[in-house]
């Protein structure tokens, strides 16, 4: 389970505990599942992981391709992350958009990249560097304004103090010193600039991990299967930071 997950035999068994108290594995009316809970949680975490195709996949977990598809489709929602709903006073949150070539062109459009994407906004906290909330997806070709608003970050985050790039402006967030037409920053501007700068380095150290995971460059999933994949990342993710 390492090289899927990342996680250790320990950190796995407390996430299939977690899912058996939130009533993942209870029983349900038709068919029983082919596989045991723990496998059908490994064999999501391997499709995100790996990014195979069902065809690929589903042989190594002794199902067919059709049973793949549908624990993916079941068991993907139900390793979303709980985003938080409170947040200390003292708390700083840092924001930043990221994006995810998606295949499904009817949630995705062309973007700097070149490629249909989605845009994702993720909000960490800076002192657990810990996934606190992540917006749903919305078309790669919006700027981080409106993906902040339209995503539904912002809301999640509410009056927290939150820090983010230079491609925030007018949304209220905690962002650089802009230099002034011909002129120069003064020095206690230039000093803060490189401290944000510091501390914001750190969503983008989260981004660098949550990549590792291959459906993060290349989803096939249509419709909300993008955002219940990074919901899910975001998930794993934490756990593996906090092991």
């Amino acid at each position: 389970m390492g090289p899927f997950t990342g996680l250790s035999a320990r950190s796995f068994g407390k996430l299939i505990t977690t899912l058996r108290r939130e009533g993942v594995d209870a029983p349900r009316p038709g068919r029983p599942w082919s596989l045991p809970l723990e496998d059908r949680v490994l064999l999501v975490a391997a499709y995100w992981r790996t990014n195979l195709t069902l065809r690929q996949l589903a042989p190594l977990f002794g199902v067919s391709k059709s049973a793949a598809d549908r624990i993916i489709d079941h068991a993907g929602p139900l390793l979303a992350l709980k985003q938080r709903q409170r947040f200390r006073k003292d708390s700083v949150l840092i924001v930043d958009g990221t994006l995810v070539p998606t295949r499904d062109h009817g949630i995705a459009q062309q973007s700097k990249n070149h490629r249909y994407s989605t845009n994702h906004q993720v909000v960490v906290d800076a002192d657990t560097r810990l996934v606190v909330a992540v917006g749903r997806p919305v078309p790669g070709n919006r700027n981080d304004c409106k993906a902040w608003a339209e995503s539904g970050a912002k809301a999640a985050v509410g009056r927290t103090t939150t820090i983010a790039d230079g491609g925030y402006p007018g949304t209220g967030l905690l962002i650089p010193h802009r230099r002034p037409a011909g002129g120069e920053l003064c020095d206690w501007k230039k000093e803060h600039n490189r401290s944000h700068k510091q501390v914001r380095a750190r969503v983008e150290h989260v981004f660098a991990r949550m990549k590792n995971w291959k459906i993060l460059r290349d989803c096939r999933l249509k419709g909300d299967g993008v955002h219940h994949a990074m919901l899910g990342v975001a998930r794993l993710h934490n756990l593996l930071q906090a092991a």
